[in-house]
């Protein structure tokens, strides 16, 4: 891979669409989406250790500070989507994710992307990654 090319890694969950999430017309309201890339987020964090819980056990908290979401077609009551999250690697101090949702079809329904900051529990933000987020991305072998 090519020196330039930002590291990968990916992980693939699944929800199914509740009726709370769809509206009269039976299909996911478009705020929801936001939500599944969460669920996204979360079963990665779980999936490669670097949790929310992992992330406050180190007395960090990670806030959004930019999302976006593209949708392409309609999820309905019912289904069962696959959420195929994607951190993409950043010298910065940051975590970004790439979002692709795909419905029982595997067509693709939304893409997104969010950015998340350290910020101390105190609340300071941090301009250099925490030392328990290099540990990880060594650890995922992401830097050498």
């Amino acid at each position: 891979m090519p020196s330039n090319t930002a590291k990968e890694i990916s992980h693939t969950s699944e929800v199914r669409v509740r009726f709370a999430e769809t509206d009269p017309l039976g299909i996911v309201w478009h705020g929801n989406y936001i939500q599944y890339f969460e669920d996204g987020r979360e079963s990665f964090g779980r999936h490669h250790g670097i949790s929310y819980l992992d992330q406050k056990a180190h007395n960090f908290a990670t806030p959004i500070v930019s999302s976006q979401c593209e949708h392409k077609l309609p999820l309905t009551y019912g289904d069962v989507a696959t959420i195929k999250t994607t951190y993409v690697d950043s010298a910065a101090a940051k975590m970004i994710f790439k979002y692709e949702i795909y419905n029982p079809k595997g067509q693709v329904v939304c893409t997104g992307k969010t950015v998340q900051v350290f910020v101390a529990l105190g609340g300071e933000l941090s301009l250099i990654a925490p030392d328990f987020f290099k540990d990880w991305k060594l650890k995922m072998g992401l830097t050498v």
